[in-house]
C-alpha cells in the first residue's frame, strides 16, 4: 500500500517538474529566475536544478514501478 501512494506522489511532482520545464517559448521555471541568461551560456541555476530534481523523482517513480512489480508478482 506504502508504494502506490509513492507511485501516486512521484507520478504527480513528474507531472509538476516536466510541466515546469522551459520549453521553446520558456516555461513555468522563468517566474523562479530561470528566464536570464547568463553570458557564459548554457543554462540557468533554476534550470539546472529543476533538472536534477525531476531526475531524482524520476529515479523514485522507476524504483517504486520496480518494487510495486516484485510485489506483486511474489504476491500471486
Amino acid at each position: 500500500m506504502g508504494f502506490s501512494i509513492a507511485l501516486i506522489v512521484c507520478s504527480l511532482l513528474m507531472m509538476l517538474l516536466v510541466l515546469m520545464h522551459k520549453g521553446k517559448g520558456g516555461g513555468l521555471s522563468d517566474m523562479f529566475g530561470g528566464g536570464m541568461q547568463s553570458s557564459v551560456g548554457g543554462s540557468s541555476v533554476a534550470e539546472r536544478n529543476l533538472d536534477r530534481i525531476t531526475l531524482v523523482i524520476g529515479l523514485a517513480w522507476f524504483a517504486c514501478i520496480i518494487v510495486l512489480g516484485l510485489l506483486m508478482k511474489t504476491n500471486s
